[in-house]
């Protein structure tokens, strides 16, 4: 039996989201968690139960993730977008690798101060079971090819280099062209769709640009060198030099304000569950 003090918390959390989606006027999704394969049956089903609920052609997903598999990431955004014409990305707090790329496939990405997204570097499995940063293996590997062709490579790290599976690496390889590959289709199918045109001059903006533009997002986003880190957190101002439109909530009282309760009391259920380390989604119809 639910004891009445979390039943409480449960119902609050629940009153909270459905002021949330009213104030927002869409259906609201939040995903705490990591992103991994083998959920997207359990998504579709929570995501079909409110589209039919209300006809709503926008849906605001609040995301909190230190990422995960770009694979799964192309199945949600396939559940969402069967749904759904509008999608907001609302980050109250984080979300890196694979969340980043979740986030290229909306129409809005709505940050506070505090917000950060991450390094695209996607998650994948290795041959001992352990899911791994692909990007950073790739690097480290590269640099050791490099130093062979440079005769700098010392004995130690040609052990590594000729014990690597080369069908490992080319999972690596496949993982990182996956990634631009989604960003750079998302990025100017959903996110660029009305940039029409340049602020700089008024010139109307060709289907080349967008292309560009959304290249070479992927290819900052995807450069371990300039970010050091699987997890550095990228802030708004940083995003917004990389020709990414950010929408800043900081001084949107009524919006900031609400987002904020909310995630509070998300956090606190998900304290009381001891659910932090979860996979955690919460719809009105759904918890």
């Amino acid at each position: 039996m639910e004891q009445p003090v979390n039943k409480a918390l449960k119902d609050l959390l629940n009153n909270t989201l459905l002021n949330l989606e009213e104030t927002l006027n869409c259906d609201v999704l939040t995903y705490y968690g990591s992103i991994m394969d083998g959920n997207e049956n359990v998504l579709r089903d929570i995501v079909e139960d409110i589209a039919k609920d209300t006809n709503k052609e926008q849906l605001a997903v609040i995301l909190t993730t230190t990422g995960g598999s770009a694979t799964a990431v192309e199945r949600y955004v396939n559940i969402i977008r069967k749904h759904y014409n509008k999608i907001i990305f609302i980050i109250p707090d984080y979300a890196y690798s694979a969340g980043t790329i979740f986030c290229m496939s909306g129409d809005e990405i709505w940050m506070d101060y505090f917000s950060v997204l991450g390094p695209i570097d996607p998650q994948i499995r290795n041959k001992d079971g352990k899911f791994v940063p692909a990007l950073g293996y790739l690097d480290k590997i590269n640099e050791f090819i490099d130093k062979a062709k440079n005769n700098t490579l010392t004995q130690a790290e040609f052990l590594i280099l000729k014990d690597f599976d080369l069908a490992e690496l080319r999972a690596y390889e496949q993982a990182k062209e996956l990634t631009v590959e989604l960003l750079k289709k998302w990025l100017v199918k959903y996110k660029f769709k009305n940039w029409s045109k340049h602020k700089s001059n008024g010139k109307e903006v060709t289907i080349e640009e967008k292309k560009q533009r959304a290249e070479d997002i992927a290819a900052n986003l995807g450069d371990n060198k300039k970010w050091k880190s699987h997890g550095r957190p990228i802030n708004i101002e940083e995003l917004e030099e990389l020709g990414l439109q950010i929408e800043d909530y900081t001084n949107k009282e009524e919006y900031n304000t609400k987002i904020r309760n909310y995630y509070k009391l998300l956090l606190n259920y998900l304290d009381t569950y001891n659910m932090r380390n979860s996979i955690f989604v919460h719809t009105r119809k759904f918890i």
